[in-house]
């Protein structure tokens, strides 16, 4: 039977969780605006750290991408354009 802790340790990366949080309160949104909503909150409420590993996921680096909501992936996408500027 697994453990309160196995459950957590089973479920998306914390980024993975956060970014999908936001995505929702912003899904009803016009979806330009949702995505900007996403990013602007990315780039003031995350830490660079939080960033990075975001940028990771969709890079393809861990397979929990996958389970990214579209507009934080898009959200994420244009994130890695302002940094690479």
């Amino acid at each position: 039977m697994p453990t309160p802790d196995s459950a957590v340790l089973d479920g998306p990366p914390d980024v993975v969780r956060m970014a999908n949080q936001i995505a929702a309160f912003f899904a009803p949104y016009p979806e330009a605006d949702a995505v900007a909503g996403v990013l602007d909150h990315f780039e003031k409420f995350w830490a660079p750290s939080q960033r990075k590993e975001l940028l990771a996921l969709i890079n393809g680096l861990t397979p929990a991408a996958d389970t990214l909501h579209p507009l934080a992936r898009r959200a994420a996408e244009q994130l890695r354009h302002h940094i690479d500027e």
